[in-house]
């Protein structure tokens, strides 16, 4: 699913930025960049080795965890695809950002027991990607 939502980005014209390591990451550099597409990567460490294969551009911080700030404010949008707590920490500093997230089989959000429909809720790569980029532009205009 990762790997075909970059395809779609990449065929859209979008830049694929994440946090440049293995699995989910991975698979989405590489759909982008079986489409031509430019990805950057944006690395926990020091090493800019440490990228996977498919990053055009790593950016090395050192910070760790912390880095998922930069993920997250980088964007125009975000798409959560399945994941762990640091997906879930790019989410929310996404939407505490006012950046619109989509879900795509990841976290759903809750409070005092209700649901919050914060998150955009996905069901396909190409039903992210199409909302992303609406969301996208809806906030650059404004």
């Amino acid at each position: 699913m990762a790997e075909e939502v970059g395809r779609r980005l990449a065929a859209e014209g979008a830049t694929l930025i994440c946090g440049g390591l293995g699995g989910v990451m991975e698979a989405a550099c590489r759909g982008a960049k079986s489409a031509n597409g430019l990805t950057i990567g944006i690395l926990p460490g020091d090493d800019r080795r440490a990228a996977n294969r498919y990053v055009d551009i790593p950016i090395v911080t050192g910070m760790g965890y912390a880095r998922n700030v930069m993920v997250a404010r980088s964007a125009q949008a975000v798409i959560a695809i399945d994941g762990g707590y640091g997906t879930l920490s790019e989410m929310a500093h996404a939407l505490q950002s006012g950046i619109p997230v989509i879900g795509l089989g990841t976290w759903s959000l809750s409070l005092r027991g209700r649901q919050d429909k914060a998150v955009i809720p996905a069901r396909s790569a190409e039903e992210a990607v199409r909302k992303a980029i609406a969301a996208a532009k809806k906030r650059e205009k404004g």
